[in-house]
């Protein structure tokens, strides 16, 4: 049975209230007996219990293992070619005229 939030709009008297989903609603006030009780509208509380939801599997922030990258290889490196050497260092005494 769901579990439903009332208050009284006169007095501000606020009550949950286990009910029936077919039950009428309570609309006369427990504390000051007007008319004025209403279902307030609320937010569902449940959890999902087992494995493969929120709670068992991604909650940790931990993500799915990955390949590893595997690098590809370029026309020129594929055919035998020498490789680019890299630009020349702030340090190096080589030429970059």
């Amino acid at each position: 049975m769901p579990i439903y939030a009332y208050r009284c709009e006169a007095c501000g008297f606020a009550k949950d209230v286990l009910q029936k989903v077919s039950d009428p609603l309570l609309t006369k006030c427990l504390s000051c007996g007007k008319s004025t009780f209403r279902k307030q509208l609320t937010a569902a509380g449940f959890q999902l219990k087992g494995t493969g939801w929120y709670a068992t599997d991604f909650r940790g922030g931990a993500g799915p293992a990955t390949a590893p990258a595997v690098a590809a290889e370029t026309p020129a490196a594929a055919e035998g070619s020498t490789a680019i050497k890299p630009a020349a260092a702030a340090g190096d005494t080589a030429s970059t005229v």
